[in-house]
């Protein structure tokens, strides 16, 4: 059963038919998703004049963007089980304030300063976790004083930007993994990355694969599955969309990029836990009725604590991606982060109250914030006029989000 349905379907009652109609919405949000990002790719296409695709500009999106994604990870998880983080970007300042302090004045070794920097981040997520789930502050409020916190220690910490950092570090964030495949190369297409090919190949094959075991899991569990032809000709069409973008992705001057690499994984590991883990089903009970779900077993406090740990861990993680991005620790980073991975949250599908969301819907809105920032950006749109749209498409993303809802709820 997908990890949305938090409450098991009953044989009896007139409810039954419920979980079938519940789980068309989402496939139909989750498809509405993937097609509003294609448009807008499209309309930046023709707006920008074919500039948007361009290989290295696809690279550079991704390489721009990783710390929304990551930190849309985390985001998610946060706001499935009811809650917000407006921390997350003062913690992505502050961990970089660590760094630079580690390999600049203290002399570690990159790799160490890395652990450090996670530590950071697990103590700044129990520190949060802890006032939240076992003092009752609620969430808002916890995370609110955090980012004002973390801000001042990150000020503390960089009095003025510290670089000079080790090459490999700086990798981490501009740097793409090593072609140790070779290059392909025909007349008609000419060199394309060899690892890329391998990843996207392995991709596709993951995508059907975990399809059928989707489509084994609803059948197992009475759940009305699409026809085999609809299943096909959509993994067919991802398989080309996926194929385009390995293809672009190819040809760009470095190839596949380390940070895309790092998301890939943080992305199938946390869908993994919500979808086939106990503590992942926990997130969507308490975040769906939190009273309910302690009555029936589950440890509320210490999934709360749990998710909240997770979090700072992740913004510890976009936090040395942003470090290694610019290759230096600046006290200003991490400005509005929190907004930008709380709006990808909710254009990629989570609900306000809790309960709902999908790591994919955070990885879909977190690229919609990343088009419509590189392709703005290339239209040299204001600053000011690009949060004025960004925060335009939230609202009606938002406002897409109650409006299915109540259709549904009325249809039921």
């Amino acid at each position: 059963m997908s990890a949305v349905q938090t409450v098991p379907e009953t044989a009896s009652g007139p409810s039954s038919n419920e979980p079938r109609k519940k789980k068309r919405r989402l496939d139909l949000r989750q498809s509405g998703l993937i097609l509003a990002l294609i448009a807008i790719i499209a309309l930046f296409q023709v707006l920008t004049g074919g500039r948007l695709l361009v290989p290295d500009n696809l690279a550079s999106l991704v390489q721009q963007n990783a710390y929304v994604m990551i930190l849309a990870i985390g985001m998610m998880l946060v706001i499935i089980a009811g809650h917000i983080d407006l921390s997350v970007g003062s913690t992505v300042a502050m961990v970089g304030g660590v760094l630079g302090i580690a390999m600049a004045s203290w002399g570690l070794p990159w790799p160490l300063a890395i652990a450090l920097a996670l530590l950071v981040g697990l103590l700044v997520g129990a520190w949060q976790g802890f006032w939240v789930a076992y003092v009752g502050i609620p969430a808002f409020i916890v995370t609110l004083a955090g980012m004002l916190i973390f801000r001042g220690i990150a000020q503390v910490l960089v009095g003025e930007t510290i670089s000079g950092f080790a090459g490999p570090f700086i990798e981490i964030g501009n740097g793409a993994i090593p072609n140790v495949l070779g290059f392909t190369n025909t007349p008609a297409i000419g060199y394309l990355d060899g690892i890329t090919l391998l990843i996207a190949a392995l991709g596709a094959a993951g995508l059907i694969l975990s399809g059928l075991r989707r489509r084994g899991e609803m059948r197992k569990h009475g759940l009305a599955v699409e026809p085999a032809k609809v299943y096909w000709a959509k993994a067919a069409a991802g398989i080309v969309v996926l194929g385009f973008f390995a293809y672009l992705m190819a040809k760009s001057t470095g190839g596949f990029p380390i940070v895309l690499a790092i998301v890939g994984v943080l992305m199938l590991a946390f869908t993994f836990v919500l979808q086939n883990t106990r503590f992942g089903r926990d997130i969507y009970a308490i975040g769906g009725n939190y009273r309910a779900a302690e009555l029936s077993g589950v440890n509320a406090k210490g999934t709360t604590f749990g998710i909240f740990v997770l979090a700072g861990l992740l913004a510890a993680v976009a936090g040395i991606v942003v470090t290694a991005r610019a290759g230096a620790a600046v006290a200003s980073a991490g400005q509005s982060y929190e907004l930008d991975a709380i709006a990808a949250c909710f254009i990629g599908g989570a609900a306000v109250t809790g309960g709902v969301g999908k790591i994919s819907g955070a990885m879909i809105g977190a690229l919609i914030m990343g088009v419509l920032n590189i392709g703005l950006s290339i239209l040299a749109v204001d600053p000011s006029w690009q949060m004025t749209i960004k925060g335009l498409v939230l609202l009606a993303a938002v406002a897409f989000d109650l409006v299915s809802k109540k259709r549904g709820a009325a249809a039921a």
